[in-house]
């Protein structure tokens, strides 16, 4: 595992310390890793959805309904 050296803001590190005092995290490093992880999944939903409006705009219009596309938009996400 590499290691790195970050600054942070007063008001960060002072966030990161609540969490580490509140036991939701063992260590800072834990949490980084964690918050890294999920703005990589975001990330990843974020390009999802990004290609699936480029893919609407592209061929028109759709007879789906509301419920149709959400239904189909919520089992894309959850894999």
């Amino acid at each position: 595992m590499s290691r790195q050296s970050i600054s942070l803001t007063e008001p960060n590190d002072d966030w990161l310390k609540n969490q580490i005092e509140s036991k939701e995290y063992s260590s800072k490093s834990e949490l980084i890793n964690d918050l890294i992880r999920q703005a990589r999944n975001q990330q990843v939903q974020v390009n999802w959805i990004q290609a699936k409006l480029e893919k609407a705009e592209n061929s028109g219009f759709t007879n789906a309904t509301k419920a149709q596309i959400l239904a189909e938009s919520k089992s894309s996400l959850n894999g």
